[in-house]
């Protein structure tokens, strides 16, 4: 056995934790620790001292706790055992996990039993070396990340099922919609296994579910999925008639707008008013018409043709007003309707009534003016619209 030997981790990087081979070293032996790993030195199986990245010379002045265990001569000839671990601190990505069997739960939204399962991965550190060594490897040889996820297992499975299991419950989570949820699953799940992982001196420092598996091929679920996705196409479908509408009839309703603003500049710089332009309108339809040579025919009373007269200006009534005049022979144009009030005592009279019911006074048919055209409502001399003195 040499005097001196050189001591180094010679794992990979994927190793958890890595015992060296040998376990007797001489006095001012040579201990190598990379940077982000450490060496723990054991002793009669407990933990005697804990070093970090650097090269150290092995002698009782390095290691306090070693000379009150064991005297070392000077010179350092004698060989005294123990045993060093390495503990690799990097983090290790990308180990992967998986559910070890089927999660069974009622789907919410659909009501038929399903069975579903998952899987990810995460990512370890070792943060605390000396609870690892004491509480979970014992006298292992070394740690790697199969048998770490071996160790921890059981309590992912635990964690991992009843999470999914309660949480599609309460959140009412279609199972055709899952894959929405996945960032929400890897948070949630990250923070319930945190303490399971510490407790042994373990860091989570990521973890992802990136899948759940459903029951494809399964003849039930394949039934529902179908209904589900034509039920999915119809809605859509309808959205997309709805929206195709509402866009229509904004459509519409803006052109609307664009007119009614146009054709308003045009009365404005034009002069006149929506109620004249009514008026012209009318007056239009009047001439057009093959009974404008006679408007009894046509059924309109003198009443309407004044109001027509009043709303496209004094001079359109006063044509109005000429064209009567020539038209009808007699002095005073006789309208076949009845007064509205009675002559003799001055009541108000029911359309269509021959006597009073007041008085019993014979009704009279109404008459205009030979002038400007307004219904006589009482007797009297002159127009009270125009002056112009009554005949008949």
């Amino acid at each position: 056995m040499p005097i001196e030997q050189v001591i180094k981790y010679e794992g990979d990087n994927s190793t958890f934790v890595w015992k060296h081979p040998v376990e007797d070293f001489n006095t001012n032996s040579q201990l190598i620790v990379h940077e982000s790993q450490e060496a723990v030195f054991f002793l009669n199986g407990q933990p005697m001292d804990l070093f970090g990245s650097g090269k150290y010379t092995l002698e009782t002045q390095n290691i306090p706790l070693l000379r009150h265990v064991i005297n070392i001569p000077t010179g350092g000839v004698s060989a005294f055992h123990c045993e060093v671990y390495f503990i690799n601190k990097v983090e290790q990505m990308a180990i992967e996990w998986g559910t070890d069997s089927k999660i069974q739960y009622i789907e919410p939204s659909w009501g038929f039993p399903i069975s579903i399962g998952a899987g990810g991965e995460m990512s370890l550190r070792v943060e605390d070396s000396v609870k690892l060594l004491i509480k979970l490897i014992g006298t292992e040889s070394y740690l790697n990340r199969d048998k770490l996820v071996s160790y921890f297992r059981a309590f992912l499975m635990a964690r991992i099922k009843t999470y999914i299991a309660q949480t599609f419950k309460s959140s009412n989570i279609n199972i055709f919609e899952v894959d929405e949820y996945l960032n929400e699953f890897s948070d949630d799940l990250k923070e319930k296994l945190i303490p399971d992982f510490s407790e042994y001196g373990i860091a989570l420092e990521r973890f992802f579910v990136t899948r759940i598996v459903k029951p494809d091929g399964d003849v039930q679920y394949e039934k529902f999925k179908d209904l589900f996705f034509r039920q999915y196409a119809d809605i859509k479908e309808a959205k997309i008639r709805q929206q195709v509408g509402v866009i229509d009839q904004q459509t519409e309703t803006r052109k609307m707008v664009i007119e009614s603003q146009g054709v308003a500049q045009k009365r404005q710089i034009e002069g006149y008013t929506y109620q004249q332009e009514r008026g012209f309108d009318v007056a239009e339809h009047l001439a057009q018409n093959e009974g404008a040579g006679n408007f009894s025919a046509t059924g309109i009373g003198l009443g309407m043709m004044t109001g027509v007269g009043g709303a496209v200006g004094t001079t359109v009534g006063g044509v109005f007003n000429d064209a009567f005049n020539s038209i009808n022979n007699s002095p005073t144009q006789q309208v076949n309707v009845t007064s509205q009030f009675c002559e003799e005592c001055g009541a108000k009279l029911f359309p269509g009534v021959s006597f009073c019911d007041e008085c019993g006074y014979p009704v009279k048919k109404m008459y205009s003016c030979t002038k400007c055209g307004y219904i006589f409502e009482r007797q009297g001399k002159y127009c009270p619209k125009c002056g112009q003195k009554r005949e008949g």
